[in-house]
């Protein structure tokens, strides 16, 4: 198997548990934050967004302009933006060969040059971001009021398909 395609199968499996947690946000939930520091959870689908969309223009193009925030009308308007998005990477790494994948990429914040780095480098930090942040907004969940679905394995909540 190809790393672009490890990539795309990994990216598979998680859909599905992405738009679960995204999901089961309430719609009155969007303002909460667990800590005047944190993020909302409003904020944190938006940067999640922006990742997806973000590592499109990486398999595209080899550059990021990161886009730390993408708005949305409704948290359903969110989900289908998530998963349309990972959708595209999904499709779009059955493009990407080995030469394209280790090809030298960059990463800007505005102007600035964040990192330099072969491709699939960014693009495996970027996914791993995106997990770091699904947990997060998984530890919002239980004090909106909503259900923790199963992630890696059973919650409280979700007991997941195999148990």
């Amino acid at each position: 198997m190809s790393t672009p395609a490890f990539l795309k199968s990994i990216l598979q499996y998680e859909r599905p548990l992405f738009g679960n947690v995204l999901a089961a946000v309430p719609e009155d939930g969007a303002d909460y934050r667990a800590d005047p520091k944190a993020r909302t959870a409003r904020s944190l689908i938006e940067h999640l967004i922006g990742h997806n969309l973000d590592l499109i223009e990486l398999l595209d193009e080899g550059t990021i302009h990161h886009r730390n925030q993408v708005p949305f009308d409704t948290l359903e308007s969110a989900v289908t933006q998530f998963d349309d998005s990972l959708s595209q990477v999904i499709e779009k790494l059955d493009d990407m060969d080995e030469d394209g994948w280790n090809a030298p990429a960059q990463f800007f914040a505005g102007d600035h040059l964040v990192m330099e780095a072969p491709r699939q480098q960014i693009a495996w930090m970027f996914f791993l971001d995106s997990v770091h942040h699904r947990g997060q907004l998984t530890t919002y969940l239980r004090p909106m009021g909503s259900r923790v679905p199963a992630v890696y394995g059973p919650s409280a909540d979700d007991q997941g398909p195999s148990h």
